[in-house]
């Protein structure tokens, strides 16, 4: 049976998210030839603690592969029609291993996870106080260190990124804490993980970190492209913990054992960065969301690093190969876009199924003046408030659960909004239109309300696996796989180019101004009421 299998030529990507993995084969116009999915276990230990296991996960990855490869045959194709892989992954989750065991030094702590807000707090207090030596001997502190941090970085001291994850993981094992004491200690986002193992383990000992997730974790200067000691210095790191910054698209070594034993990895990405490769956004002005668990909207700003002054993220968008210029974005985040539907799902037990919110939102013409702010852990972009939590206000004897599932749909459209607004300030250049992808996008109300209240059309394609083609292409483009180049857009002219479907604007603009007003309102009445504390400093005071 084996003999009659044809040989093709196929690219394959592993998407690993925050709740599930799956490998993806696709063919040069990116088609899926074969795929297969898995959920991995998530841990909440204490409210706002979310955390994942490293080896649950890798295994998950590996048999996610294993898997598709039987589903390849299935079509009728040999193992060896994948030329290369690709990987993306969730961002800013902190894993840490040891460099002599190659073991897993404790769980995961995810991005959305907010129990270092305590430590943000302290470290707020260290730039006012003390401030930041940004180099040998030269201090700035006050709102001067606050913004040499972000002009640095690219970022600013938030639960969400990496190294806030690392120290604290560090105060609070005393096996990571021994292994860091020891230089025994090694860390990574997702992507790194996976490429350690994948290629060898401890046996290889490749530890390598992507430039668009370093970009993540607070300890990358987005001017030198590399790591900066003097944020290691900050935050009390070793800067021995983390692996050589690599390019997104070459190749990086080659899988060791399992069904494509001896094949290459040619590209690593972040999700949100994938996303936008994967629906071409290459050139400047172009503007995608994808609307997953959180949701995430990335404006291509080209070469050019465009530092913002209204609340968004400047960060590596990818860089096409070791030798080339790197693309850059903003980027704006929601920390609970599909994490809310699956709220009503499991904790309210409104629907059965997350595509249900659908229906139930669409047994209301309106959100009866129910408005629901999704900060279950804190407001990302433009707010940037770990202290504001969710909030449902507007509330009556007449509102009933499509109202709310309305206004959970509308929550999402409005924290876009947000977003769109300080992205047109920073850039000067308006957004015509959104092109989105991610499970939320499946819903036609949803994108509707989207476009409704964003006041823009909203362009859906019909095959939107973005993530996982994003990765697909960089792989593809590093070892010249169907003449791919990102450097060279045309060569990508061929991919994806199936139907797509546009939502347009249909709601009058005096309510749209009407609602985001009120959605306004609801916002400031959420901040403020879990305010972080700098609990040396209060330590201090106590005496």
């Amino acid at each position: 049976m084996p003999a009659m299998l044809k040989k093709g030529e196929f690219v394959g990507s592993l998407d690993c998210g925050t709740t599930s993995v799956r490998f993806i084969i696709f063919d040069k116009y990116a088609q899926i030839i074969a795929q297969h999915q898995l959920e991995f276990p998530q841990y909440y230990p204490n409210p706002g603690w979310h955390e994942q296991n490293p080896l649950e996960i890798q295994a998950h990855a590996e048999a996610c592969i294993e898997q598709t490869i039987k589903s390849l045959a299935a079509s009728g194709y040999r193992k060896d029609s994948v030329k290369v892989i690709g990987i993306t992954n969730q961002r800013e989750t902190a894993f840490v291993w040891s460099r002599k065991t190659g073991k897993p030094l404790c769980n995961a702590i995810v991005w959305d996870d907010s129990r270092t807000k305590n430590l943000v707090a302290h470290y707020e207090h260290v730039l006012q106080t003390k401030g930041l030596e940004v180099a040998s001997g030269i201090w700035k502190k006050g709102q001067e260190g606050i913004d040499a941090l972000r002009e640095i970085a690219g970022l600013p001291l938030s639960t969400y990124f990496s190294a806030t994850k690392v120290r604290w993981m560090i105060d609070n094992y005393p096996e990571v804490a021994q292994a860091h004491a020891n230089d025994d200690m090694c860390f990574g986002t997702l992507e790194s993980w996976l490429v350690y193992n994948l290629v060898g383990g401890v046996k290889k000992g490749l530890h390598v970190s992507e430039m668009s997730n370093a970009a993540r974790t607070l300890l990358f200067n987005t001017t030198t492209l590399n790591w900066d000691p003097m944020l290691f210095k900050f935050f009390g790191l070793r800067q021995s913990i983390v692996g050589d910054v690599v390019s997104t698209s070459q190749t990086y070594g080659h899988i060791a054992g399992g069904s494509l034993k001896g094949v290459p990895i040619g590209g690593l990405v972040g999700d949100q960065q994938a996303a936008l490769i994967g629906n071409k956004c290459l050139s400047k002005g172009e503007a995608k969301c994808t609307y997953g668990t959180g949701a995430f909207l990335l404006f291509c700003t080209g070469n050019e690093i465009v530092k913002s002054s209204h609340g968004l993220l400047s960060t590596v968008a990818f860089q096409p190969g070791p030798n080339s210029k790197p693309v850059f974005a903003l980027e704006g985040s929601i920390s609970s876009a599909g994490s809310a539907i699956t709220w009503l799902k499991d904790s309210m037990h409104m629907i059965s199924s997350s595509a249900q919110v659908n229906d139930l939102a669409a047994q209301e013409p309106t959100s009866g003046g129910v408005y629901f702010v999704t900060a279950f852990s804190g407001l990302l972009a433009p707010y940037w408030d770990s202290s504001a939590t969710g909030l449902l206000i507007g509330i009556t004897q007449y509102t009933n659960p499509s109202h709310i599932a309305r206004a959970t749909l509308e929550a999402t459209a409005f924290q876009t909004r947000a977003i769109i607004e300080s992205m047109v300030l920073d850039s000067g250049k308006a957004v015509a239109n959104l092109k989105v992808d991610g499970g939320m996008t499946n819903g036609d109300l949803a994108m509707s309300i989207l476009a409704d209240l964003n006041g823009t059309e909203v362009i859906r394609p019909e095959m939107r696996e973005s993530t996982a083609l994003g990765s697909a292409l960089l792989a593809g483009s590093a070892i010249g796989l169907f003449g791919w180049d990102l450097t060279r857009p045309e060569t990508l002219s061929e991919v994806n180019t199936k139907g797509t479907r546009t939502f347009k604007p249909e709601m009058a603009a005096s309510i749209r101004e009407k609602k985001w007003t009120n959605w306004q309102r609801a916002v400031e009445r959420s901040r403020g009421w879990e305010a972080g504390i700098d609990e040396e400093e209060e330590e201090d005071l106590l005496g």
